[in-house]
């Protein structure tokens, strides 16, 4: 029986890497970032990958853009775009979120320090809604997983 990799975790955010180097995954445990691992089977793969998420969080401005009136077809485990916007006069480490083009809102500006420094770097960043609920509060309605391949 294969034994699961030691989990790190630190605050609420989580981020995954799949064949991560064993700097970058101290990089993001200094960083404060919670790693976590999770087996992820793929299609182009004969065995089983390994996925550490690294970032877990809401979707901060939900009612400012375009997430109110996308949210009935976003479905849980769709894909999302982070796009960097180094010149927002609000936070210059901001990143969007979009689906399918759409701007559904930002990654919050409390959680979003490493992943500006990921993309800055140029890795691989992925993300995908992990969670939608219809709930009053709206930072509480869509949350979404990150994850460097």
């Amino acid at each position: 029986m294969r034994s699961r990799p030691p989990s790190v975790a630190f605050r609420r955010s989580r981020i995954a890497v799949r064949n991560v180097t064993a700097a970058v995954l101290i990089d993001a445990v200094m960083m404060g970032v919670i790693v976590t691992s999770q087996p992820v089977a793929r299609a182009d793969d004969a065995g089983v990958a390994t996925r550490l998420v690294v970032q877990d969080s809401p979707l901060a401005g939900f009612r400012y853009h375009e997430a109110p009136t996308m949210f009935s077809a976003i479905r849980a485990g769709d894909a999302l775009d982070l796009v960097r916007e180094p010149a927002n006069p609000h936070d210059g480490a901001a990143i969007r979120v979009e689906w399918r083009g759409h701007m559904l809102g930002y990654v919050p500006r409390s959680q979003n320090q490493t992943l500006a420094w990921a993309l800055d770097r140029g890795e691989r960043v992925r993300a995908r809604v992990s969670r939608l609920l219809e709930h009053p509060n709206p930072r509480e309605r869509v949350r979404f997983e990150v994850f460097i391949e």
